[in-house]
């Protein structure tokens, strides 16, 4: 597939703009990669060797749709500061982090270690440099302390976590909100916010405990998924929905700094929560394969029971909403799976559905999407 000119979307912005992204090996990391490649940013990447196995990074080609990928650990300021400082970004996006909440138990250590002092490492490196303009740093919903209520977290709500994985990412945000008022604050700074999204799902996933990912690999080996946990009910997006909430962002923070710099939720609709069974049941109709078996494990370690996210505050001052419903979300999940498992390329598969986003979000007149930057842009 040839690259469009699509230098509308976004106002522009992106075309030519100097990225450093951490995380282009992780799910999340691979798409945003192909998908800053296609609005023309010079990206400059930064992450752990992808897992073992089959991976988005790797079947999507992610290492050619960036300038640079460099393999280090964001722990590790000798490793991360000089690769920043080669690429003199303009604009930072922080994705790496431990995200596996099972994994979490198992060592939650390491989990504390990248989550927290890996964003404050990030943080660090990126204020030593002058040309740093924008700086979005990547949560989670988990976050929040989880009273297991029906209705949203809103972003003043507090922040805590039952698990190593939630808590940890309560303690980022923490950290996050202290390095903005300390070190951020100044006329001229860096815009620097936080963005949590809900559940993520769509095509090119195979991590390990993770719904999806469970289903796909039962249906390859011709077996039933048995879910553990199928009353838990979550949020669940496409993973281009809360993306294009970071891309959107990142520029409003070059644009207006401080008046956006904080904390910000990138959800889905209400109807969008739906249980975990549901979720599996309603992918393998639109699969038109498959099995699932609900067997809970009482031994299973803890995880939160009820969580959803209030958005409404990122639709009233950035204008941001979601675009696909749990059905088109499904759909274009499923349809991602099935076509390549028919032997289309994942790469080619990526970009069309970021074209069909993209031509959603223009008919749908979406601010990101509009031929012009609104406002003034910030001297340099």
């Amino acid at each position: 597939m040839e690259n469009r000119d699509i230098s509308d979307i976004f106002g522009g912005f992106w075309k030519g703009r100097r990225v450093f992204l951490t995380g282009h090996t992780g799910f999340k990391g691979a798409w945003l990669s192909l998908w800053l490649e296609q609005l023309g940013a010079e990206v400059h990447a930064f992450a752990l060797p992808p897992e073992p196995g089959r991976t988005l990074f790797g079947t999507a080609r992610v290492a050619d749709a960036v300038k640079r990928s460099t393999f280090g650990d964001i722990r590790d300021p000798a490793a991360l500061r000089p690769a920043m400082e080669a690429a003199a970004p303009e604009v930072v996006i922080h994705l790496a982090a431990q995200s596996l909440v099972r994994r979490s138990y198992r060592d939650p250590v390491a989990t504390w270690d990248t989550n927290v002092l890996g964003t404050i490492q990030v943080m660090e490196a990126a204020r030593r440099l002058g040309s740093v303009r924008s700086m979005v740093l990547i949560t989670t919903d988990k976050c929040y302390e989880n009273r297991e209520w029906p209705w949203g977290y809103r972003e003043d709500d507090a922040f805590g976590g039952h698990d190593p994985y939630s808590s940890s990412k309560g303690a980022a945000e923490i950290a996050i909100s202290s390095w903005r008022r300390s070190f951020f604050s100044a006329p001229g700074s860096a815009g620097v916010a936080s963005a949590r999204a809900g559940n993520v799902i769509g095509g090119g996933d195979w991590s390990e405990d993770r719904i999806v990912c469970d289903l796909v690999r039962a249906q390859e080996r011709g077996e039933p998924l048995v879910l553990r946990n199928p009353g838990a009910t979550r949020p669940w997006q496409y993973v281009l929905e809360p993306l294009g909430g970071y891309l959107h962002l990142a520029r409003r923070l070059f644009e207006h700094g401080a008046r956006d710099a904080e904390g910000w939720n990138f959800g889905p609709s209400d109807e969008s929560a739906i249980t975990v069974g549901d979720l599996a049941r309603q992918l393998t109709r639109h699969w038109g394969r498959g099995q699932v078996v609900e067997n809970p494990d009482p031994n299973a370690p803890h995880e939160a029971g009820w969580l959803k996210l209030d958005c409404s505050k990122a639709r009233q001052r950035l204008g941001w909403r979601w675009l696909w419903d749990i059905d088109r979300t499904l759909e274009e999940t499923a349809s991602w799976y099935r076509s390549f498992a028919e032997g289309r390329p994942a790469r080619e598969l990526c970009l069309a559905q970021i074209e069909r986003y993209q031509e959603d979000a223009a008919a749908s007149k979406l601010p990101w999407t509009c031929t012009r930057t609104p406002g003034s842009v910030r001297a340099a």
